[in-house]
């Protein structure tokens, strides 16, 4: 069999049967795991002092000299396993490494966490005589079991992101099928083994056979709180947006006192601008910078405060609405205006709209763009999805890929929040109506806010947007 991989790691969790699985692997000529190679605690396996000759110290210094005496000095194929509060430099490393083979274990987490309960009560974490076998029984913990799990999660999604942008793929093994002698020669065929067993004959015992109800002192508590638990994500708001860019280009900076904006799109943003030239009236503002220089200011000015301001997604859209799309000026989007118009048959007029224009022609029109942005930030028409109109929380999410920004201001309580970072303000609003045909005060009704907040839940759970009448009261 051709030899596709010069090593292996099992991504695995504490109780999940990894020691089995390195026991079966064991088992085969031409495969050798040396247990929990990068564990803080220890090297290898507990009260060993080197691994191949590398010490723990040694291998703290460099994690990649040690996967090289692994993957040169086994017999065979080397591996280790790997949990996610092991050293993540060797993790990373094996990830990016195509050489590498991933194989990924994974339990049901409700009894790989009291299995761990139960191990770490009685002190036994590998049991190979069923006689010396010691058993507790422990109390569920539902916080504890919330942190375990959401670690997990955390590393297995890093895991799965790696290797989708590397385009590798693993080996998948479950608990279960580790007493399947089928599925663990098929591991050691996808590790280059050709050798087969008809059995595995191995000495790891099952720890704690029985139901867990014969394990968990608070059984009927635990069957409560896991009732509550999402395990599958459901409650997760999907992320169907493009990611997008830090938008550096659009920041603006003083220097006296050293501030940073860092705008969204789709807002106005010539009242905060005025008010930083305001404040810094010998200099004037700093624009158009890129990544490099931006980065040269940010080193010439220690202390700097950073900022940027999130708004009502119904003021944003509607701005965005009569701005870019309904009326006919400078900030038209022509293309995509006359697409809408065309191809998705959103009720505007040809031109800008006269004085025929009513009410309720806008606001059919308004709701009308809301349900294409819904169908565009979600990847359901071929039209790009501009960054005018992406939700308020991916665009947060590009400007933290460069920066974070120290404060979040909101625009509704835009005075008070440019105290914070002046010191003193003016009286302050982002928003202006001059180049709408109606206020959305006139527009502005439950439907309205129905189809905004369909394309932008995230923005109303993140930033804690209520109805958008509410949010205008408490300015």
């Amino acid at each position: 069999m051709t030899k596709a991989f010069n090593y292996f790691v099992i991504f695995a969790e504490m109780r999940t049967g990894s020691n089995l699985l390195e026991a079966s692997l064991n088992s085969f000529d031409g495969i050798q795991c040396h247990g929990e190679a990068f564990n803080p605690a220890f090297i290898g396996y507990p009260k060993k002092d080197d691994l191949l000759g590398i010490t723990a110290q040694e291998r703290d210094q460099n994690p990649i000299r040690l996967i090289r005496t692994i993957k040169n000095k086994s017999n065979g194929i080397g591996g280790f396993r790997l949990f996610h509060n092991h050293d993540m430099r060797a993790a990373d490393h094996c990830l990016t490494d195509p050489a590498c083979a991933k194989i990924i274990l994974s339990r049901n987490p409700v009894e790989s966490y009291v299995s761990w309960k139960i191990a770490r009560e009685t002190d036994q974490w590998k049991l190979t005589n069923h006689s010396k076998r010691k058993s507790a029984q422990i109390s569920f913990d539902a916080v504890e079991f919330e942190k375990m799990l959401a670690a997990q999660r955390n590393f297995r999604a890093r895991i799965q992101q790696q290797l989708q942008i590397s385009g590798q793929t693993g080996f998948y093994v479950s608990y279960t099928d580790l007493q399947n002698p089928e599925i663990i020669n098929g591991l050691a065929r996808f590790l280059g083994v050709d050798s087969q067993q008809e059995q595995i004959q191995i000495n790891i015992k099952k720890q704690n056979p029985g139901h867990l109800s014969e394990k968990v002192l608070n059984f009927d508590e635990m069957e409560q709180a896991l009732a509550r638990s999402d395990f599958f994500e459901l409650s997760e708001l999907p992320g169907y947006e493009p990611s997008r860019g830090a938008n550096v280009p659009s920041c603006v900076t003083t220097d006296e006192p050293a501030l940073l904006y860092m705008p969204l799109r789709g807002m106005e943003h010539a009242p905060i601008e005025n008010m930083m030239a305001q404040n810094c009236p010998d200099l004037p503002l700093a624009q158009r910078y890129n990544q490099k220089t931006l980065r040269e200011w940010k080193k010439d000015h220690p202390g700097h405060i950073s900022f940027t301001v999130v708004s009502h997604p119904v003021e944003r859209a509607h701005t965005t609405f009569c701005r870019h799309i309904l009326n006919i000026g400078p900030d038209t989007f022509t293309e995509t205006r006359d697409l809408l118009r065309r191809q998705f048959d959103l009720p505007i007029p040809v031109g800008a709209p006269g004085t025929g224009w009513d009410i309720d022609q806008h606001r059919t029109a308004f709701i009308a763009f809301m349900d294409f942005v819904h169908n565009n930030l979600t990847g359901q028409t071929a039209l790009h999805a501009e960054n005018t109109w992406a939700s308020q929380t991916s665009l947060l999410e590009g400007i933290s890929s460069f920066a974070f920004p120290d404060h979040i201001l909101r625009s509704n309580r835009l005075t008070e929040g440019m105290k914070v970072v002046f010191g003193t303000a003016e009286n302050t609003a982002i928003h202006t109506e001059a180049d709408h045909p109606f206020s959305l005060a006139d527009v502005y009704n439950g439907k309205v806010e129905s189809a905004v907040k369909a394309c932008y839940k995230k923005d109303y759970i993140n930033f804690g947007f209520p109805r958008w009448d509410r949010w205008n009261k408490q300015a």
